[in-house]
C-alpha cells in the first residue's frame, strides 16, 4: 500500500544552492542532505571530484509535506523544469502572497496570485530552477 507521496527535484549541479532558496522561500525545515561524496567507496565505480558535493538526497519538510531533491549526476542527461509541478496549499492569503513573492525571484510569473473559482488567492509561477509551482489558498480569509 501507498503510505505517502513526495514531489522530487531533480537539480542541475546547483542542488546546495537550491535547498537554501527553498528553506528560506517556503520556510523548510531541511532534515537531511547527503552528498554524492557521502556515498561508501566503490573502487569499481569512483565518484569523479566534480560531483563530491552534488547532492545524493536532501529531505526537507514543508508543514505536513515531504519534499525531496537531488542534483542529477554529471554526465547524466537533465531537462529543466517541466517534468515537475508541485501544488502548495496555504491557509492564509498574505502567507501565499509572501511565498509566491519569494519563489518568484530571478523567475517567471505564468499566472498572477487572483481570484478563481476554486481558491480565493490562486496563481502560478516557475522559479528559478525550472520548477513551476502552483500555490493556492484555503477559504474565503483572502479579505
Amino acid at each position: 500500500m501507498i503510505v505517502g507521496m513526495y514531489p522530487y527535484l531533480v537539480t542541475n549541479g546547483n542542488g546546495q544552492e537550491a535547498v537554501k532558496f527553498y528553506e528560506s522561500a517556503l520556510e523548510a525545515e531541511v532534515l537531511a542532505v547527503q552528498t554524492f561524496g557521502d556515498m561508501p567507496d566503490n573502487p569499481e565505480h569512483p565518484t569523479p571530484p566534480e560531483a563530491k558535493n552534488l547532492v545524493l538526497n536532501a529531505h526537507l519538510k514543508v508543514g505536513n509535506t515531504d519534499l525531496m531533491l537531488s542534483d542529477n549526476f554529471p554526465g547524466q542527461p537533465y531537462q529543466i523544469g517541466s517534468q515537475v509541478t508541485i501544488a502548495l496549499t496555504v491557509n492564509e492569503a498574505k502567507k501565499a502572497e509572501e511565498i509566491f513573492a519569494k519563489l518568484q525571484e530571478d523567475g517567471q510569473v505564468i499566472m498572477q496570485l487572483q481570484e478563481t473559482f476554486w481558491s480565493p488567492l490562486y496563481g502560478q509561477l516557475t522559479d528559478k530552477f525550472g520548477v513551476t509551482w502552483q500555490i493556492s489558498t484555503l477559504g474565503d480569509n483572502y479579505k
